[in-house]
């Protein structure tokens, strides 16, 4: 069942739909009236018939209010370093479909890509993009933020605001340690996951994360990509909200 997003509430049992979704609903989905399709709005999903077309808007009237919620009760934010190419398109795909409420692009000493200032602001609405195709298709109540980059003290600054802030990095009680971090999580409104670029953390970069309240965790004994653990990460956090939260 497809989702649309939009940003004004119901008026009289109806949502209005513009743009872009209205053009998809229209000619490329060819929907017909009382075709059904979920309108999230403020956080909340609805299930919802096509009443019609009027002008350039699609007319969607509310069959059942409140028909599903597929967000996690826990805010879970990844501060993804900047890795190379692409890579950080599909993190930010992957991120929302696991649950992740935001994505804070991080500028780390280790990261070979280097954003030109002019830019920030076409990448940033690029990822951003990429969030909302995201959230629709994982059926999403919400369209998570996605940050423009922000230097290393400014994500440090954001995570000391976390409950709980893991960073999985060498530990030597391995496992364990990520078993007693997860553990956290019940009692947690906020929760962030910082994954390094390529290169890895530096020294100083661990001991400003420990500083902001960071628990360094295991991700397991095999050296992973950094999007590889970022999706780990995110998962092992989500099955564990899921399950016990």
């Amino acid at each position: 069942m497809h989702n649309f997003f939009v940003e004004s509430d119901a008026l009289d049992g109806v949502f209005r739909i513009t743009g872009a979704d209205h053009n998809h609903i229209k000619n490329v989905l060819r929907m017909r009236e009382g075709n059904t399709f979920l309108v999230s709005y403020d956080g909340k999903s609805h299930l919802c018939a096509l009443a019609g077309f009027e002008n350039d808007t699609a007319l969607a009237e509310i069959v059942e209010e409140d028909y599903q919620d597929t967000e996690l009760p826990v805010q879970l934010y990844l501060f993804q370093g900047l890795p190379k190419g692409d890579k950080l398109e599909l993190i930010i795909q992957k991120a929302v479909e696991l649950g992740a409420s935001g994505i804070i692009p991080v500028e780390m000493s280790r990261s070979v890509v280097k954003i030109e200032d002019k830019k920030r602001k076409q990448k940033q609405e690029r990822w951003q993009a990429i969030a909302e195709s995201a959230a629709k298709q994982s059926k999403r109540n919400v369209i998570p933020t996605v940050s423009e980059a922000v230097s290393y003290k400014k994500a440090m600054e954001l995570a000391s605001e976390m409950d709980v802030f893991l960073v999985p990095y060498e530990n030597e009680r391995g496992m364990a340690a990520t078993a007693d971090a997860l553990e956290k999580l019940k009692n947690a409104k906020k929760v962030g996951v910082l994954i390094g670029p390529e290169g890895g953390f530096d020294d100083k970069e661990i001991a400003l994360a420990k500083d902001a309240g960071g628990e360094i965790v295991s991700l397991g004994k095999r050296i992973l990509r950094a999007e590889t653990a970022a999706i780990t990460a995110l998962s092992m956090c989500m099955l564990y909200i899921e399950m016990n939260v």
